[in-house]
């Protein structure tokens, strides 16, 4: 039976490959054109091929019918190969150069991609170039052709359609980060690693809050679980929190800790549960009362949220106040539109405890706002670049949904504040720094939240490919997620002397 079955592939290889190829190629084009106006849009976000959407969109669709059909017709399916082998391997390299190498990854691109992650789709891939390789080897074989002459053709199909993309991927803008017309000061020493590291099983943990003795810890995959770990790092401690009603289409759980109570919710039902530290059982707190993609505890019943205005459809800073009438109050005065009222006003909302400050810093543009916890506007300063208006493209879809249709220019990545301090992580080169330095680290600014001025910046350095992806600022730590564990630098005098202390309360 095994003889029978080897002979039976060797028999119809090349014509089963040729099937597969033919249903992925109809399948992926199909699924494009379907949902065309889609497929541009994501097509204009990818970094190599923002500025060539409009004829690369209509060339691959082209392209994959045409080799579809040429792979089911034997006068043509040795030529199909060699173009499906040319297209799965430019794919590959393209996938395997977003991955590795470009700081922004776009959406997928439609069809197959849509049901894989990157990851997954990049091994697909690879797969079908083996696949193409071995149908012509063996078509070329039956053909009489030499074996010389078929790795030859192969070789070179495959360097010329890999050597296109990594000639795009060398001329993109959006890859190679520009060097732009700011300077930093680089703080001698300023944050000081220990050997305080804590290893965790995976990498999607999130800072979820601190207190005196302890660093709290949610898990985007495992919602329900709260780590606490020592500011030592010694030990850690997994509760399940069993929350009073679960029958929720939840899509974006949350966990965050104050004041010894920890804060479970979804804004997209919405709801906000709370429990007490050490007891897994918590109470709905607030139901329906403010959808929200963003939310900081201020106390017990009030929390700063950032909204989508149900008028303007435009993000606005909302505080939730449980113990008034009406509950909700909007500012959609605070965040100032410059395109769409959605993208371009874009940011994160941080909370500085020893000061009562709310700090919103925006992702595409050069400033952040200062305000007190009940939303009054104090200041509005700027970081050390000098880019005043996002540089961003968007496009309204035939389903009314808004999209960017080119890879944004990300300024503010993500902001702690701690003492009237603001802790930023820049997304942009300044004059004369190291693009190996870039490669290797992540880059903090500083600035203070009592008046206009940037203090200095340090970089926080990766360790192998495992990157920054979160961050923690106590009085005397800084903790920081790289990869799957937590690391704990100690905050020298060069950085504490700027702490502003007794406004609000007493620094831990």
């Amino acid at each position: 039976m095994p003889v029978i079955m080897i002979s039976f592939i060797k028999k119809y290889f090349v014509q089963t490959v040729s099937i597969l190829l033919a249903l992925l190629f109809i399948y992926a084009a199909a699924s494009k054109l379907l949902d065309f106006a889609n497929f541009q849009v994501q097509l204009a976000q990818s970094p190599l091929l923002s500025a060539y959407a409009g004829i690369i969109s209509y060339l691959i669709l082209i392209i994959e019918f045409l080799v579809a059909i040429a792979l089911c017709l034997p006068i043509s399916r040795l030529l199909a190969l060699y173009a499906s082998l040319a297209l799965m391997a430019a794919f590959t390299i393209y996938i395997y150069l977003i991955l590795n190498y470009s700081d922004f990854i776009p959406c997928s691109c439609g069809g197959i991609l849509e049901k894989l992650g990157w990851k997954e789709h990049l091994i697909f891939n690879i797969c079908f170039v083996l696949l193409s390789f071995g149908a012509i080897v063996a078509l070329s074989r039956n053909s009489g052709f030499k074996m010389r002459t078929t790795l030859a053709f192969t070789t070179i199909t495959t360097v010329l359609s890999c050597g296109i993309v990594i000639l795009l991927f060398l001329g993109s803008e959006h890859i190679v980060k520009k060097e732009n017309n700011f300077t930093r000061r680089f703080l001698v020493h300023p944050v000081i690693g220990e050997k305080k590291i804590l290893d965790l099983d995976r990498p999607d943990y999130y800072f979820a809050g601190y207190d005196d003795e302890h660093i709290y810890l949610g898990n985007r995959i495992f919602p329900q679980i709260l780590t606490t770990a020592d500011t030592a790092l010694n030990s850690m401690q997994l509760m399940k929190i069993e929350p009073d009603n679960m029958n929720h289409k939840f899509s974006n759980l949350r966990l965050q800790v104050n004041n010894g109570f920890y804060y479970f919710y979804d804004g997209t039902i919405p709801i906000i549960y709370r429990g007490r530290l050490g007891n897994p059982h918590a109470k709905t707190l607030s139901f329906q009362d403010a959808y929200f993609n963003q939310l900081i505890v201020l106390d017990s019943a009030r929390f700063a949220l950032r909204t989508q205005s149900s008028a303007t459809k435009q993000f606005t800073l909302a505080l939730l106040d449980l113990n008034s009438d009406p509950k909700i109050k909007l500012f959609p005065e605070h965040l100032k539109k410059q395109i769409d009222g959605v993208f371009d006003v874009d940011g994160n909302i941080t909370y500085d405890k020893s000061q009562n400050n709310l700090i919103y810093t925006y992702l595409y543009r050069n400033e952040y706002l200062i305000m007190d916890n009940w939303f009054r506007l104090k200041n509005t300063f700027n970081t050390i670049d000098t880019t005043r208006i996002a540089q961003i493209k968007i496009t309204k879809l035939a389903d009314g949904r808004h999209k960017m249709n080119a890879p944004p220019l990300k300024v503010n990545r993500q902001s702690v504040a701690f003492g009237g301090v603001l802790f930023n992580q820049s997304d942009l080169m300044g004059k004369l720094e190291s693009r190996e330095a870039w490669k290797a680290a992540k880059v903090i600014d500083m600035y203070r939240t009592d008046r206009q001025e940037y203090i200095g910046s340090f970089y926080i350095y990766n360790k192998k490919e495992m990157k920054m992806h979160d961050f923690l600022i106590t009085e005397k730590y800084m903790y920081v997620l790289r990869g799957d564990e937590v690391v704990r630098y100690r905050i020298r005098d060069i950085i504490k002397k700027n702490y502003v202390r007794g406004e609000a309360e007493n620094l831990h």
